[in-house]
């Protein structure tokens, strides 16, 4: 008797799991967002690890696997991944889509120089421009990720019912959490709005906008493709005419290009994909029931 009650304790515990939506997701900022609103519920997926860029990523087969299997995929958008998007299309089409490139309260423009102009943080609307149009990184902005939660709430609710009261407690929740993490962003860099800096790739325009903190140059740009000579003796200028005090490296990224620009001034590193986040391990990785 007390084998047939642990056996159909596992399978009821599976069965109830199994109503949960796979949920996949793209690059890790936003699996850490979508686990925050689906805890004591279920994990999300990943497919680009920590340790890689999300521009040129080339899909392993267990991430595709992920994908295939995927009730719901939550991603950045065509922007940031445009390897990614026929994939979707192709393993996942029968799964709901949420861009949040689509839902960002703040859109900041694509710039290509070397040297970042000071003070040009003019949001706007995109819905009716060329994708290329607008920078990609919107993550760093903390308000955007506040208009995300709700979008990403509904989807899930949406697709689970039962699990509502949780997604909408754990959506304030985060909120809040939100809330809080820009405020100690804001008093931690207030007293360094007037250091200029150098950048490895232009990937944190938003984060320069909602903190009145100005990169004077990026060694690459937007899309994190390989400097060509002269921008490289482009950015070395930038370095010496800005009095740059930092520049920063990536973990995604060589940082030997940087060491050979950066010359006496001190080289930092600046991560903005979340390298140190936890990976979250879905429900399913984790017991043999899949």
């Amino acid at each position: 008797m007390k084998i047939l009650l642990t056996a159909a304790a596992c399978v009821l515990s599976t069965s109830a799991w199994a109503e949960v939506p796979r949920v996949v997701t793209d690059i890790a900022p936003v699996q850490s967002l979508v686990a925050q609103i689906m805890h004591g519920v279920g994990t999300p997926d990943l497919i680009v690890p920590p340790a890689a860029s999300p521009h040129d990523h080339a899909m392993r087969p267990s991430e595709a696997r992920d994908l295939a299997n995927a009730n719901i995929v939550i991603w950045m958008g065509p922007t940031l991944t445009p390897w990614l998007e026929g994939s979707i299309g192709a393993l996942a089409p029968n799964a709901t889509h949420l861009a949040l490139q689509d839902h960002a309260g703040t859109v900041l423009p694509f710039r290509e120089a070397a040297q970042l102009e000071a003070h040009e943080h003019e949001a706007h609307d995109h819905a009716d421009e060329p994708a290329e149009e607008f920078d990609p990184h919107m993550w760093l902005d903390p308000t955007n990720a506040q208009a995300w939660v709700p979008k990403i709430t509904a989807v899930l609710i949406a697709q689970d019912p039962e699990n509502k009261e949780k997604y909408l407690t754990n959506s304030a929740e985060e909120t809040q959490s939100l809330n809080v993490l820009d405020t100690q962003i804001q008093q931690q860099l207030a007293p360094y709005k007037e250091r200029p800096f150098v950048v490895f790739h232009d990937a944190f325009h938003y984060f320069e906008a909602r903190y009145d903190v100005e990169a004077a140059g990026a060694i690459s740009g937007s899309n994190a493709q390989a400097p060509s000579p002269r921008r490289l003796r482009e950015i070395e200028h930038v370095i010496e005419k800005s009095g740059a005090v930092c520049v920063f490296t990536e973990p995604q990224f060589n940082s030997g290009i940087v060491d050979a620009v950066s010359g006496k001034v001190r080289v930092g590193t600046i991560d903005p994909i979340g390298f140190n986040l936890p990976v979250y391990l879905s429900y399913a990785k984790t017991r043999k029931f899949s």
